[in-house]
C-alpha cells in the first residue's frame, strides 16, 4: 500500500481521495520541501499496479483498517502526522483516532464527512472562472467531462494540474473495485462518536466554498471536537481546492506543519 516516500524527517502519511491516485496530493508534497518531514504516500485498494492493489475490499471500513495496517507495518510506533483528500479525509480522520497517542497532527483537504451523498449540504454548482477556450483544449471525452464537473476555476493552470495530478489515478483505478465500495461507503461509526474525546493534535480542515461535492457545512460542524483546528473555507475553490487555490492551500499546510512542530519534539536522527 505504500507507493512513494520522499524526504527525511518525521512522516507525513498522505491518503488520496476516490476513484484516484496519490498524485492528487503531490502538489502539497512538491510545494513543502521542509526537510523536517517525509512523506509516505499510499495507493488505495483500486489503484491497479500497485502495492495495494485488492480486488477484494468492498467497503470504506475495509479501507480504512488496511490503511491503519499499513501505516503500522511500515512505522510502527513512529509518531506521525496525516492527510487526508476527499474520502481520504474521511479515512484519515479514522486512523488519527485509533492510533491517537501516535499522531502528531491531522490534515483534510476537501474531506468527506457525511458519507450519504443524499444527506450533504452542498452549495449550488458555480463556476467562478470559466474560460470556453481552455475547455475547448481539454483533451474531449470524459477527461474534459470530468474537469468541467469538477472546476470551479478553469484555466490554464488548473487544467495542467487536472491532467497531471487527476488524470492519471482515474486511468489507474479498477472501476470494479471503486463501485463496490461506493455501495457500502460509511465506515462502521464516525471517528469523532467512537472517540469522543476531543482530538487536541493540531488539525487542518481545508474546504472549497464553490464544492458542490463534499461542501463544507458538514465539516464546520465538527469544529468543537477539534480544539488546535484552523477551519478555512476559501472562496474560488472547489473539490480541487488545493489545486485551484494552491497559494493559500499551500500556506495553510505549511502553517499546520509548523503548528505541529511546536510540540513533535526534535526530529529524530536520521542515519547516512
Amino acid at each position: 500500500m505504500i507507493t512513494r516516500t520522499t524526504g527525511r524527517g518525521r512522516p507525513i502519511v498522505a491518503v488520496h481521495g476516490f476513484g484516484i491516485d496519490h498524485r492528487i496530493l503531490l502538489p502539497l508534497e512538491h510545494a513543502l520541501t521542509d526537510a523536517t518531514w517525509r512523506w509516505v504516500h499510499l495507493d488505495l485498494p483500486w489503484v491497479r499496479e500497485s502495492p495495494g492493489y485488492d480486488p477484494s475490499v468492498a467497503s470504506a471500513q475495509q479501507v480504512a483498517d488496511a490503511v491503519r495496517e499499513a501505516i503500522r507495518a511500515h512505522l510502527g510506533d513512529e509518531p506521525f502526522a496525516i492527510v487526508g483528500n476527499s474520502f481520504g479525509g474521511m479515512i484519515a480522520r479514522s486512523v488519527a483516532h485509533e492510533l491517537r497517542d501516535q499522531v502528531l497532527g491531522l490534515a483534510t483537504i476537501v474531506g468527506v464527512v457525511e458519507p450519504d451523498h443524499a444527506r450533504r449540504r452542498v452549495p449550488p454548482r458555480q463556476v467562478v472562472l470559466g474560460d470556453p477556450d481552455v475547455v475547448a483544449s481539454a483533451e474531449p471525452g470524459p477527461a474534459r467531462d470530468d474537469f468541467v464537473a469538477l472546476s470551479v476555476v478553469q484555466t490554464a493552470a488548473t487544467l495542467d494540474a487536472h491532467e497531471r495530478y487527476v488524470l492519471p489515478g482515474v486511468r489507474a483505478a479498477d472501476q470494479t473495485v471503486v463501485d463496490r465500495i461506493a455501495t457500502d461507503y460509511a465506515l462502521g461509526a464516525e471517528p469523532e462518536t467512537l472517540h469522543p474525546a476531543p482530538f487536541t493534535a493540531p488539525s487542518l480542515h481545508l474546504f472549497g466554498r464553490q464544492d458542490d461535492v463534499v461542501g463544507y457545512e458538514d465539516g464546520l460542524a465538527l469544529r468543537d471536537h477539534y480544539p488546535r483546528g484552523t477551519y478555512a473555507v476559501l472562496d474560488a475553490a472547489g473539490h480541487n481546492a488545493h489545486l485551484e487555490r494552491p497559494a493559500v492551500a499551500t500556506a495553510l499546510f505549511r502553517d499546520w506543519l509548523d503548528r505541529m512542530s511546536w510540540t513533535a519534539g526534535p526530529r529524530p536522527a536520521v542515519e547516512d
